[in-house]
């Protein structure tokens, strides 16, 4: 099977530009595609930090950052990303936002072959796969926050995902170091379909007074060795991303266990979303 060569990606928040460096750093031709000319330059930004602190912790040297960084190019054009072979979405859990990038992408690139890949969290991967004209080649391939140290990935055909896109994107996890597993066309996969209703639960015991948040995250810290406690991990993963997820994931169950509870909405409306907004169950230095 060869390998990508040339990959797109759209979107350079958190989890896009971490995509776009972990392929950078494996020898990956890697165009970034961003609505706005303020969000492409934060997106580079975001990059160039990320590599600068690899180089300070000596996890690669100025020439690999260097060489990493003359792989990454940035459009705002999504008609720029017609050569490529593969390219993963990656921007906000909305699944307009995502239905309108997966259309034009769909008519940007010139490859009929090429895999159009979503990095939903939650949301059905056949509801976005079907507004394009090419459905067997659309997968789900979520990653996992930070992308450039989380090993997962979570590889999702749906009901229309051809055997060859399967294949093809399993290919592509293994260029990136990544271990993959598949997951079902269901609305969390398999890590959130568990992860979700734990870290909600946490949110309720704030919301009850049961317990403080100091308190909940130090218990599964220490009690169950959880690198980080279910709120802080809310507030990496953001309460906006979070109550997206939790409502993908209620819409197509109907369980109470997934249903965001009042505290969170809250907190998002206040915009306290967490580390990004330097205040969420935990307050962060910006």
């Amino acid at each position: 099977m060869d390998p990508v060569t040339r990959l797109g990606v759209v979107g350079c928040g958190l989890m896009g530009s971490g995509i776009a460096e972990v392929a950078a750093r494996s020898g990956i031709d890697v165009r970034v595609a961003e609505a706005t000319h303020d969000a492409v330059e934060a997106g580079r930004r975001r990059l160039t930090a990320s590599l600068d602190r690899g180089v300070r912790r000596g996890k690669l040297s100025e020439e690999q950052r260097d060489q990493t960084l003359g792989r990454l190019s940035f459009t705002r054009d999504l008609g720029d990303m017609a050569d490529r072979q593969f390219v993963v979405e990656a921007v906000a859990e909305n699944r307009d936002i995502k239905t309108g990038v997966l259309r034009d992408l769909d008519k940007a690139i010139e490859d009929p072959t090429a895999v159009l890949a979503t990095n939903t969290s939650s949301i059905p991967v056949v509801d976005l796969a079907v507004v394009t004209e090419r459905p067997e080649r659309v997968i789900g391939l979520h990653f996992f926050n930070p992308v450039p140290v989380q090993q997962l990935v979570e590889v999702i055909p749906s009901l229309v995902t051809g055997a060859d896109t399967v294949r093809r994107t399993r290919g592509f996890a293994e260029q990136l170091g990544k271990q993959a597993i598949q997951a079902p066309d269901r609305s969390g996969f398999v890590v959130n379909a568990l992860l979700v209703p734990y870290l909600l639960s946490a949110v309720r015991m704030v919301e009850s007074g049961s317990a403080r948040p100091d308190d909940i995250d130090r218990g599964m810290e220490l009690g169950c060795a959880h690198p980080m406690g279910p709120l802080r991990l809310l507030d990496l993963i953001g309460l906006d991303t979070a109550q997206a997820v939790a409502e993908s994931m209620y819409e197509e169950y109907k369980e109470p266990l997934y249903a965001p509870p009042a505290l969170l909405r809250r907190m998002v409306a206040a915009g306290h979303l967490g580390r990004k907004s330097g205040r969420g169950f935990h307050t962060y230095d910006s």
